[in-house]
């Protein structure tokens, strides 16, 4: 019970940046490319913390076969999701009437984040469940990689004149949606054969990398062109630097 107490607090603690991007959002004004440079940056960062952590743990802790099944299964499942998620966006412009989507766009993001929360959440749950102990290079890298998100997507919702209220209490919702994603991934795992905690730990993986592909480096890319690359190589290498000198 102890380990899943602990991925309530460290789950919340990595939801929370997205609350950080939003207030830095609505009360300064941070250029895009500030933004941009962050994800893409935390980019580079998860995508070190998933291929030393999470896929290779899952690999020692149950085989070849439950790490591939799983990260095919967590591809799956987020891009099942953003399908869904970007087809009741366009569902409701079409509706109202809004072709350029800018209104909705804001919320749209939001839960995206949430989509992408879940499994980063969830992989938190379980890297404790694995070490008896937070994983610093995925914490650090979960929360990184959610402060754009909330700057983003708050920006946009400001500009469509939504509440800060409203806002702030979305937000603090998907934070702790996320610490409660780690406490009960980390409660259901622990009796779990090895092979169905791989499995899980490889779909969070999955999922995690389909989102830094789908959103976070094209995103990225859109503003920062040339500069993604270096930005990126530079996360990927400071979680790594991260995940040498912790081991």
């Amino acid at each position: 019970m102890f380990d899943s107490l602990q991925a309530l607090l460290w789950g919340t603690v990595a939801g929370s940046a997205l609350l950080l991007g939003s207030g830095a959002a609505w009360w300064l004004k941070i250029p895009r490319v500030w933004v941009c440079a962050i994800m893409a940056f935390g980019a580079g960062v998860l995508v070190s913390a998933l291929s030393f952590e999470l896929v290779l743990e899952a690999f020692e802790t149950g085989g070849l076969m439950a790490t591939v099944g799983g990260v095919l299964a967590g591809a799956a499942l987020y891009f099942s999701a953003n399908r869904v998620l970007d087809w009741r966006t366009k569902k409701r412009q079409k509706a109202s009437g809004n072709t350029n989507g800018e209104s909705s766009s804001g919320s749209a993001l939001a839960v995206g984040a949430l989509i992408d929360g879940i499994p980063e959440s969830v992989a938190l749950g379980l890297s404790v469940v694995a070490s008896a102990s937070i994983n610093p290079a995925m914490l650090i890298a979960i929360f990184i990689s959610n402060v754009p998100e909330g700057l983003a997507s708050t920006a946009q919702m400001k500009s469509a004149g939504r509440k800060g209220s409203s806002i702030a209490m979305l937000w603090g919702s998907i934070a702790i949606s996320c610490g409660l994603a780690a406490f009960f991934g980390a409660l259901l795992m622990q009796s779990m054969p090895e092979e169905a905690l791989a499995f899980a730990t490889a779909v969070a993986a999955g999922g995690i990398l389909t989102m830094i592909a789908d959103a976070m480096i094209p995103e990225a890319y859109a503003v920062e062109h040339d500069y993604t690359g270096l930005l990126v190589t530079g996360g990927f290498l400071s979680a790594f630097a991260l995940h040498v000198l912790g081991g």
